[in-house]
């Protein structure tokens, strides 16, 4: 019987963290986006978000966004300075193929530096991919 059930695994989904300049800040601030590299788009996704380590965790963020169209992005939330200190895990689940999907991705503590700045695909801006 369970070998009856299938548990799709999530592909070509991805969360970013972008170095971006902000206008109404005058700043260079954090934003977390979420990737769809598949040729189809996905559909009710689902984002819970939440810093945490040892002693501290903030409250949790949920965010939906209606559809994010195939080879596209869209932005979920600023990340603000004093919360990349912390553990920072984004929950994602969504539809696609009629099925539903959900993966957990993770920056630890620390990681989120402009020293690991990289060129995100799709946004073609700096930022650092969720693990």
């Amino acid at each position: 019987m369970k070998s009856d059930i299938e548990i799709p695994v999530s592909k070509d989904i991805f969360i970013a963290l972008i170095h971006e300049w902000n206008d109404e800040f005058l700043s260079k601030d954090w934003n977390a986006y979420i990737l769809n590299n598949k040729k189809i788009p996905i559909e009710m996704a689902l984002i819970v978000s939440k810093g945490y380590d040892e002693n501290r965790k903030t409250s949790m963020m949920r965010h939906a966004i209606a559809v994010v169209a195939a080879k596209s992005f869209e932005k979920i939330e600023l990340v603000q300075e004093d919360v990349l200190m912390l553990n920072n895990e984004f929950y994602v689940t969504y539809y696609a193929d009629n099925k539903l999907y959900e993966r957990k991705f993770l920056f630890e503590k620390g990681t989120v530096t402009t020293n690991n700045l990289t060129t995100i695909p799709l946004i073609e801006k700096d930022g650092i991919f969720a693990k």
